[in-house]
């Protein structure tokens, strides 16, 4: 898609204010007429290596490519429903961070939680079924009383 493409803006505005306009409107880089060619091409090759990173999350042996909806732990390529996926990049974006079963069902299913639904505990199920293939540490723990955290092993006690 088009918003996958860096920006880099060519300009003669040299103001702070038309700078910060500029970033701040999407533009990955701002340059100023004039500006010397050599500039110009160290500029575009430093927005070409951080723009393929973006989208990616890690954690452990766990790599998630946002944009593209693939994951993988290891080598092995796992095969994740939408919700599952949500479930997975919420867990990675807070990585060894208690996760309550409120917070996952508001940023996951869109909405405040209500009842007692057991529909978070028939998916942190589905994904651990999928993560875990027998050799696998289990990465998503359940805390007793609290909620769910992705972290490599149980806390030392």
């Amino acid at each position: 898609t088009i918003s996958k493409v860096p920006v880099i803006m060519l300009t003669a505005k040299d103001g702070v204010g038309d700078r910060v306009t500029g970033l701040d409107g999407g533009a990955d880089d701002y340059l100023t007429k004039p500006f010397a060619t050599e500039e110009l091409l160290a500029r575009i090759r430093a927005v070409m290596r951080r723009k393929p990173q973006e989208g990616i999350l890690t954690y452990a042996d766990l790599w998630m490519d946002q944009l593209n909806r693939v994951v993988k732990r290891g080598e092995r390529q796992l095969d994740l429903r939408a919700k599952e996926f949500d479930l997975l990049r919420l867990f990675m974006q807070y990585p060894e961070q208690v996760l309550s079963r409120e917070f996952i069902f508001d940023k996951v299913w869109g909405y405040d939680f209500i009842g007692e639904s057991n529909v978070i505990e028939v998916y942190i199920r589905y994904l651990r079924s999928k993560l875990e293939d027998g050799n696998s540490k289990r990465l998503i723990q359940t805390v007793r009383g609290e909620g769910y955290v992705l972290r490599e092993e149980e806390p030392q006690r």
